[in-house]
């Protein structure tokens, strides 16, 4: 089963530019890894009308201790409460990460009480780190100078990207008090105003076209 998983692996990292496509993450522990079904429908739509990607219409769904994950270079994670991954699903994710994967955490409300222990158990040795304004991917298809926007209020807080690294590569990026999720879903799910659903989804395609290329 290793050597398989190796050769997966490595299959994976060759392939990766090629795919063009992403999935959410059906994590365990009782968060509703299922909220904002609007969301990336939206944002894949505007992705492929404005950065020149052309994923399926809806995302597919993956297991986080699925070889599955190995298909796509953007995974996606979402929701409001508690997350947790087994020793399987750590493995999984880790090589996944290793060996060329992307993985979005948007916090969705209330996800941020759990979710770093969980990180922690992937990479043991590395704290959340929050990214400068300056990083790449707040410029790589539309401009943030000022960082993370901010989309819903949640607890009045300032937007925060955070990430963690391989190999100098940015591997995890979990957005919190911003809700970039929210944004993204239909006009009358939140009433937001056009202007704030089109900051959600510029940087939504930020993240994506960095997950591409990098």
């Amino acid at each position: 089963m290793r050597n398989f998983l190796l050769f997966l692996m490595l299959c994976f990292a060759f392939s990766i530019t090629e795919a063009q496509n992403l999935a959410v993450l059906k994590y365990k522990g009782g968060g509703d890894w299922y909220s904002n079904p609007t969301s990336l429908p939206n944002l894949i739509a505007f992705c492929n009308e404005n950065i020149n990607t052309a994923m399926n219409d809806k995302p597919d769904t993956v297991d986080p201790g699925s070889i599955d994950v190995f298909q796509y270079p953007l995974i996606h994670m979402t929701g409001h409460g508690n997350v947790f991954f087994s020793d399987e699903e750590v493995e999984n994710l880790r090589n996944y990460l290793q060996s060329g994967g992307f993985l979005h955490i948007d916090d969705n409300y209330g996800m941020s009480e759990y979710l770093p222990k969980e990180l922690k158990k992937i990479f043991p040795n590395q704290e959340l780190v929050e990214l400068p304004a300056s990083h790449p991917i707040f410029s790589t298809a539309f401009k943030f100078p000022q960082g993370l926007p901010k989309i819903h209020e949640h607890d009045g807080k300032r937007p925060q990207a955070l990430g963690l690294y391989s190999d100098n590569r940015l591997v995890v990026l979990f957005t919190t008090e911003s809700d970039l999720g929210d944004g993204w879903e239909d006009t009358e799910v939140h009433n937001d105003p056009e202007s704030v659903r089109q900051k959600a989804l510029q940087m939504g395609a930020n993240i994506v076209k960095y997950a591409f290329e990098n």
